[in-house]
């Protein structure tokens, strides 16, 4: 009976499968016959938040994000998105500003396989840097710890020389995320959050939840904190793909670091 009922249901997965291939095939000729009839006038098709600058998806609750957020964890597991090209960069910017300290000690949040603070480490040994990710599976991983990168921790409240992420496409409360990092950092630290296009509203979904175009970032991050931050940044092509990654280095201009507005305001 149990190997008739999994024989019944594999087919049903199967059956599925295929019901959920044919419709998005039949959106995709659809799309293409609405797109060759809009052509002439100079219009197409396009998915609604490539229009728009800045995307926050909506869940259900805070169990429903971390479920969510720890499955694509897993499913991209080998997968890394940071690149030793712009790791390096990060590198440069924090020995042009903490060249002369005998160590520079930093945290990379959003590291899945700890990729980012790894290398860093192999890049110099004056850097002593963790990573953090909100999936069991950063046990498994040298210097990565599992931690939800919105929660403060009072073992790295205003000791961190910086704090680099190129993963704030997965917060699901962005201006936290944020404002959680700055408070970690002392007062003269740097907060480097790499991103490019792709971490755009139009790449923005239920697996990476927040996302706002390069030019309209420096906007957002003094809608949520004003004058209270001072912003800068570099742009140069990833080494493992083809995008330009702009690195905003974002330095506090007081101790502690209050939100104006949440992006329900934007």
């Amino acid at each position: 009976m149990q190997g008739l009922m999994k024989k019944t249901t594999g087919l049903l997965k199967g059956s599925l499968a295929e019901e959920i291939k044919k419709t998005m095939k039949l959106k995709s000729i659809a799309k293409k016959l609405i797109n060759a009839a809009l052509k002439p006038a100079g219009f197409s098709l396009v998915r609604t938040n490539t229009t728009v600058d800045y995307y926050l998806h909506k869940y259900s609750s805070y169990e429903e994000y971390a479920r969510v957020q720890t499955h694509w964890n897993k499913v991209k597991l080998n997968s890394v998105w940071a690149d030793e090209g712009t790791l390096t960069r990060v590198k440069n910017i924090l020995f042009d500003e903490f060249g002369d300290a005998k160590k520079i000690v930093g945290i990379c949040h959003g590291t899945r396989n700890g990729f980012e603070q790894n290398f860093l480490r192999k890049l110099s040994g004056k850097l002593e840097v963790i990573g953090t990710d909100i999936s069991d599976t950063a046990n498994n991983y040298d210097n990565s710890v599992q931690w939800d990168f919105h929660d403060a921790n009072s073992d790295w409240n205003e000791n961190q020389d910086f704090i680099y992420t190129n993963s704030l496409d997965q917060s699901w409360k962005p201006h936290v995320a944020v404002q959680t990092w700055l408070s970690q950092l002392k007062q003269n630290g740097l907060l480097i959050i790499e991103h490019t296009e792709s971490h755009g509203a139009s790449g923005a979904s239920e697996m990476d939840p927040f996302g706002v175009r390069p030019k309209v970032m420096p906007y957002v991050l003094t809608m949520w904190f004003g004058s209270q931050i001072s912003i800068s940044h570099t742009t140069a092509k990833k080494s493992n793909m083809d995008l330009e990654a702009c690195l905003f280095v974002i330095k506090k201009n007081q101790n502690n670091i209050e939100l104006i507005t949440n992006e329900t305001e934007l």
